[in-house]
């Protein structure tokens, strides 16, 4: 049965519906992933007196809506991030619909969209979670950036963007052409390394999906939104902000070094030694950093939605 035979309002809001309650889970992820925490047990709990949340309060969106943005035990305030994180799960799923999989609709068996759907929905949804996590911590999990990666090249044969060489390549590209010259050189001529490595594992992973155009375009178009970002910020507040997470990180390590004894003070010491973001920004080489793996997402995204239209520019300007 060919995708197109379906009804278009029952795909679509499946897809809608899928994304939503994604969303939500996204909302697990970006909070547990980089704490170590488990992502599946215990499940949803308040973040006020950690009673765990009835299923009735916990529907995406219309959970937060009907309970006021409180939770139902302790009227604790629930982030509005919550909900945006689930509506952008949404929204991200109909525009993948919209730009990627209907356009081919007649061209694909209900099977072979539901299969080409899940995987840009998953990497959309990864993306999302690593610019939100990277933006809190200034941290890329290598469970998204490698894990992703290694989808990207897997499912190359089954996807239009990248014949399985040149997602190979492409990935190697990814990873040296960060590595080399703004890790290993940089840290070379300068002292300090002038990126950090996960950039470096999330552009292997636009090599994977998206080929060598794929890094270049990302690092160009990330590039751009990150200095924008960085500029708008220094016209408005002056200064760079470290994100809170980072900080309360510091404090910790700092508080278990100085309560360290032995050897497990000197493995503390070396942990502190060799994390960038250990010392405050005013005692470190190269003063306060931005976290560029957002703009990089945000570029990765932008790629996985319209992708068809980068590639007609291209070629209009004779680049590919």
């Amino acid at each position: 049965m060919q995708l197109d035979e379906l009804p278009q309002w029952l795909v679509t809001t499946t897809a809608v519906i899928l994304g939503l309650n994604c969303g939500s889970f996204l909302n697990v992820v970006i909070y547990r992933l980089p704490r170590g925490l488990s992502l599946v047990h215990p499940g949803s709990r308040c973040p006020g007196c950690d009673t765990p949340i009835a299923p009735y309060d916990n529907i995406p969106f219309l959970g937060w809506l009907f309970l006021r943005g409180r939770a139902r035990c302790c009227k604790t305030k629930i982030s509005p991030r919550y909900p945006a994180i689930e509506l952008i799960g949404g929204l991200l799923a109909w525009c993948i619909l919209v730009t990627r999989i209907y356009p081919q609709a007649s061209a694909l068996t209900v099977g072979e969209g539901a299969f080409l759907f899940s995987l840009y929905l998953a990497l959309g949804l990864a993306l999302l979670a690593a610019a939100m996590i990277d933006l809190e911590h200034m941290l890329l999990p290598d469970s998204i950036t490698w894990g992703f990666a290694i989808i990207g090249l897997l499912s190359s044969p089954f996807r239009s963007e990248v014949e399985p060489m040149y997602a190979f390549f492409g990935g190697a590209l990814g990873f040296f052409g960060i590595w080399f010259p703004f890790i290993w050189l940089h840290k070379k001529l300068r002292g300090f390394e002038g990126m950090g490595l996960g950039d470096a594992k999330l552009m292997t992973l636009a090599g994977t999906w998206f080929g060598p155009w794929g890094v270049l375009l990302t690092l160009f178009f990330g590039s751009i939104q990150g200095t924008v970002f960085a500029v708008g910020s220094l016209a408005i507040k002056g200064e760079i902000e470290e994100p809170e997470g980072v900080k309360q990180q510091r404090e910790e390590l700092v508080a278990a070094l100085n309560a360290a004894q032995g050897k497990e003070k000197e493995l503390l010491q070396k942990e502190y030694d060799e994390d960038p973001l250990a010392k405050p920004p005013e005692e470190r080489e190269g003063g306060p950093r931005i976290a560029f793996g957002p703009f990089l997402a945000l570029a990765l995204i932008e790629q996985l939605l319209f992708h068809d239209i980068l590639l007609a520019w291209m070629r209009a300007f004779n680049l590919r």
